[in-house]
């Protein structure tokens, strides 16, 4: 089980005291001057920056670890304020220590308007995406400390990428982010895209746009100009993407569409309760090869025991399917999860009771264009439910899940996960 080999990060809290005084002195202005310092400290790190006088480094480049890479580390950061508050510049480089390769992102950006928050970027990368992974450009503008199912990912391929994009906050409430780049396009397993008269392709070229939309009407936000800042949460939020492939535009070789949604509420009870309600959908047309299909965000690893695929449970991912085991071109997943309130068995103890239920239905068209490699379809709905007990020990927890319905395996242990939870807010 070495991918449980992770770092734990070691977080350090600060107390923070005054006293009350008729009148204001210097040292109690010290004090508040230091207290407003600390707090500003605490929120970079929260936003996943570490602040130094020119640059901000990007917190999510340290270290991490999956099946493919190993263990990556590297550096990242952006330029801040102090550097400018109309230009930019970004990057990062990582080396995996298991394919014993470097990636990197060289890039910059300059603000066009102040009022609505409006940057343009290039950028050029060349680094490793998950295969049948569908994220949304907003994401990436809001920071997640630790990505617990980042570990067991096997499956990737490599992308030499050109990107300009534009953000823009088109509403308090509503961020957007509009893409237009070029990819060259490696998997790093045995694939062939096979089109018939069209060719086949075991690597290939995209030329694709990209636009997307966060809409999150209830909540609040601290703008700056190198991240978004939600100070005070507010459910539903809303995410749309919509993504177009070119053929034969700038040597693309496909031509394809994607349209993904994703809504997330959350519902508190009288007793101090919480539900989440996280609905995720995509539909794609068009040729499009296996690497920009969909998965349903599947969580455990091709092992044969259940102490074996012992690892890291996910915050919205299935923990009994295996990874690679379906990909789909129209796909939709429901989870919910009721969050009991704390135990207050101490001051420092506070266990809490997790319940959670988890569904996907998928179908894919054309599966035999996808040689080389082997997977199943969703038609007839997946099903898992289960329990976390979560931050028994500095954040950590246990989960437990079990797969039932159609794709019920004939072997009991292979339909029960047993994993690890971690559970941490910095900011607060």
């Amino acid at each position: 089980m070495k991918y449980l080999c992770f770092f734990i990060f070691v977080i350090s809290t600060v107390f923070i005291s005054s006293a009350q005084i008729k009148a204001p002195s210097k040292e109690s202005q010290t004090t508040a001057n230091d207290s407003i310092k600390k707090a500003e400290f605490l929120r970079q790190i929260g936003n996943g920056y570490f602040p130094t006088k020119y640059v901000n480094i990007d917190l999510r480049y340290l270290i991490k670890y999956n099946q493919f890479e190993g263990f990556r580390t590297g550096l990242g950061g952006v330029t801040n304020n102090a550097f400018s508050e109309n230009f930019r510049l970004q990057g990062y480089t990582v080396y995996g220590f298991l394919d014993h390769r470097f990636k990197y992102s060289l890039g910059g950006g300059f603000r066009i308007a102040k009022k609505t928050n409006t940057w343009i970027n290039l950028t050029y990368t060349d680094d490793l995406q998950e295969t049948g992974s569908s994220n949304f450009l907003t994401d990436k503008r809001f920071f997640q400390f630790f990505e617990p199912r980042l570990i067991n990912i096997e499956l990737f391929h490599k992308h030499i990428s050109k990107t300009v994009s534009i953000e823009h906050q088109l509403h308090s409430k509503i961020i957007t982010e509009t893409q237009f780049g070029i990819s060259r396009i490696n998997p790093t397993y045995n694939y062939t895209f096979n089109l018939g008269d069209k060719g086949s392709y075991s690597n290939f070229n995209l030329t694709a746009a990209k636009i997307a939309v966060q809409w999150s009407p209830f909540s609040e936000f601290d703008i700056s100009s190198n991240s978004i800042k939600e100070t005070k949460t507010g459910f539903p939020k809303f995410t749309f993407q919509y993504t177009k492939s070119f053929r034969n535009l700038m040597n693309g070789d496909f031509s394809f569409s994607k349209l993904d949604f994703r809504t997330i509420q959350e519902l508190k009870s009288e007793n101090g309760g919480t539900t989440q309600i996280v609905l995720t959908g995509g539909v794609a047309n068009g040729d499009i090869p296996i690497t920009h299909m969909y998965h349903a965000y599947p969580n455990n690893v091709n092992k044969e025991t259940i102490i074996n695929r012992f690892s890291v449970a996910g915050t919205n991912s299935f923990e009994t399917m295996f990874f690679n085991e379906f990909f789909s071109d129209r796909f939709v997943t429901l989870q919910l999860k009721h969050k009991f309130r704390p135990f207050e068995i101490s001051p420092w103890f506070k266990p809490q009771l997790v319940l959670i239920s988890r569904y996907a239905f998928g179908e894919m068209s054309r599966i035999d264009r996808h040689e080389n490699i082997n997977f199943n379809t969703l038609e007839n709905g997946f099903f898992e439910s289960g329990l976390e007990i979560n931050k028994l020990f500095f954040g950590f927890g246990l989960s437990f899940a079990y797969r039932h319905g159609a794709y019920h395996l004939p072997k009991l242990e292979d339909n029960i996960a047993l994993k690890f939870t971690f559970n941490i807010n910095l900011d607060k």
